[in-house]
């Protein structure tokens, strides 16, 4: 009797291997179900990595295809440069960046010019070039009044525009080559001494024909007060033009 207390059950051991059995049959089991809900959920996390990967890859090659530098061409101010190509910090960054080459004045930049768009890297000065150049357009500046540095017809309309374009007057370089080319022929002492204006006293002077009374109503502070003057006289003559037919570039006529 008391052997068979303690004797071995032969049925009892088959069900405990067939339970052990089972169990890790059922982990066996539950294991790729777990795996393939992580693979099911993989796709997504692999298209957003696709995509990342996809628009840093684009950025780098827009950023290698841009530009490195620009050349000025007529009708050119910093402000437009520094707008077009997205410059950080506007035209002030990119005068900075280009002061040797521009110099002093940041309204007078010239056609031809090479300047960098790379303002993250500002090239060194020019210890010696620059003062300068710095030195001459503070002597050719009176009492903070613009004095016309250019000698030719772009340079004047280039200097004109970069005035305008600070007190938000309208016009192209076109429009007031076109206008100029008619009036007068490019010639800043050009006077009308043979129209009703030259008869009541007060001829029409200048690249844009300007009489007394449209210069003294329309001219612009910091730039010189003389009609023959070419920046002044342009200045004015499109802040006229502004305030009567929208713009220079509105005008294709007597005026």
């Amino acid at each position: 009797m008391s052997r068979g207390l303690h004797a071995r059950n032969p049925f009892s051991a088959r069900r405990l291997r067939l339970s052990v059995a089972l169990a890790a049959g059922g982990a066996g089991i539950a294991a790729p179900l777990l795996v393939a809900g992580s693979a099911q959920a993989a796709p997504a996390q692999v298209q957003e990595q696709a995509q990342s990967a996809r628009s840093g890859a684009a950025a780098q090659v827009k950023t290698e295809q841009e530009p490195s530098s620009y050349t000025v061409v007529s009708g050119d101010t910093l402000y437009r440069i520094a707008l077009d190509h997205d410059i950080e910090g506007g035209w002030n960054t990119l005068y900075e960046a280009n002061k040797k080459t521009v110099g002093g004045d940041p309204d007078l930049i010239l056609p031809g010019q090479k300047l960098t768009l790379d303002t993250a890297s500002k090239p060194a000065e020019n210890s010696d070039a620059t003062p300068e150049r710095a030195d001459r357009s503070s002597a050719e500046r009176t009492g903070g009044v613009h004095k016309t540095q250019s000698t030719d017809l772009d340079g004047w309309i280039n200097e004109a525009l970069a005035i305008m374009k600070q007190h938000g007057i309208p016009g192209t370089y076109n429009g007031i080559h076109r206008n100029i080319i008619r009036e007068s022929g490019g010639d800043p002492n050009a006077i009308n001494n043979w129209d009703i204006n030259a008869q009541n006293g007060t001829p029409s002077i200048g690249l844009l024909q300007v009489i007394k009374p449209t210069f003294d109503s329309f001219h612009v502070e910091g730039t010189a007060y003389d009609q023959r003057d070419p920046v002044a006289n342009i200045v004015a003559a499109c802040n006229y033009a502004a305030n009567r037919y929208g713009s220079i570039d509105n005008v294709n006529g007597p005026y």
